[in-house]
């Protein structure tokens, strides 16, 4: 008996080592911003295909487009679509262009930490872009004031809290800022990285989350779901049509909308300071950044199969993260798309 366990023993040791050898590991790197679905996913899929591994570094948008480009990574992941020059770097040194797929939408919140005072405060455009400006310095400015009627705010310093590494979600926000202040289009415009006027970095949106807990006073932005997974207070943003809306899935939705018939068929499209009433302004998609040409068919094919899983199956998991589902739209226009990987 003894003799016929050991022997059970190796024959399910090889059969793992068989296994482990025939296993498909496909590397990916990039944005923290969609970090959370995108974790669950390649989970969820390894689960359904066992043989095809699939591993995700949350280490921002800017890191995850270099190592795109410089080939160390299978795929990426942006935020920020990538420039004209990114992609002409990409396509110089592959000799192949880059590919960007939607996967799904997300919004950028106004993160802060005001020691007694819980009370969910409004943004107008002018605010956000003065206090990064470092031109709004104390929490009772008139600026923030104003639209907080009946809120105590203290005379207190705002620490300002930023990303410190190159960023898919300041893309974002910094998008959104040059949309609609003069003044930061001029001196700062938008990025991945910028030169902040003023701040503290934090890596990551789980950086800036952690700072903005332990800083009080402090004031951010970072994506929805690590302002909701880690209690931080974040507010409303006045919109493009004057209404003060907190980020839900249906104001991120609604920003979405117009886009989605128009979607351009590269994918690259900025939703930020959306019309609409109900439309959340600091909106976006978020990209994979897929090579049009792989070397590996086995990787290639892992990759199709995974994409088309994502935006027909997976769309099921997200709402749940706080993220919102891709048009319908969108999804059709992406699975005709996906032909190109070759």
């Amino acid at each position: 008996m003894k003799r016929l366990t050991g022997l059970l023993l190796v024959v399910l040791a090889l059969g793992g080592i068989v296994l482990a050898q025939n296993a498909l590991l496909i590397n990916g790197a990039g944005a923290s911003f969609p970090n959370p679905i995108y974790s669950k996913w390649f989970d969820e899929y390894h689960k359904a295909n066992g043989n095809i591994q699939i591993n995700y570094q949350s280490v921002g948008s800017g890191a995850g487009i270099k190592q795109t480009t410089d080939g160390t990574v299978d795929f990426g992941a942006s935020d920020g679509p990538m420039s004209d020059e990114q992609l002409k770097a990409y396509s110089d040194k592959h000799g192949s262009p880059i590919l960007h797929f939607p996967t799904v939408l997300g919004a950028v919140v106004p993160t802060y930490n005001i020691p007694g005072v819980s009370a969910s405060l409004n943004f107008t455009p002018e605010a956000l872009a003065g206090i990064f400006l470092g031109k709004i310095t104390k929490w009772n400015d008139p600026a923030i004031a104003g639209p907080n009627k009946g809120v105590n705010l203290p005379a207190n310093d705002i620490v300002v809290v930023h990303r410190s590494d190159g960023s898919g979600t300041t893309y974002v926000f910094t998008d959104y800022l040059s949309k609609v202040s003069d003044e930061w289009k001029t001196k700062v415009s938008k990025g991945t990285s910028v030169t902040w006027p003023v701040g503290l970095g934090g890596k990551g949106n789980e950086g800036v989350t952690g700072l903005i807990k332990q800083t009080p006073n402090s004031f951010g932005y970072v994506e929805l779901i690590y302002a909701s997974a880690n209690n931080v207070s974040y507010g409303a943003v006045k919109n493009s049509a004057g209404e003060f809306l907190k980020a839900d899935l249906a104001g991120v939705s609604e920003a979405a909308a117009g886009a989605a018939k128009t979607m351009p068929d590269d994918f690259r499209v900025s939703i930020t300071n959306a019309p609409g009433k109900k439309a959340y302004p600091i909106s976006s998609f978020t990209w994979l950044l897929i090579p049009a040409k792989f070397s590996d068919s086995a990787k290639r094919d892992a990759m199709k199969g995974f994409l088309k899983w994502a935006l027909t199956d997976g769309q099921k998991d997200v709402e749940a993260l706080s993220y919102a589902k891709l048009p319908k739209e969108v999804v059709a226009k992406e699975l005709k798309a996906i032909d190109a990987i070759q």
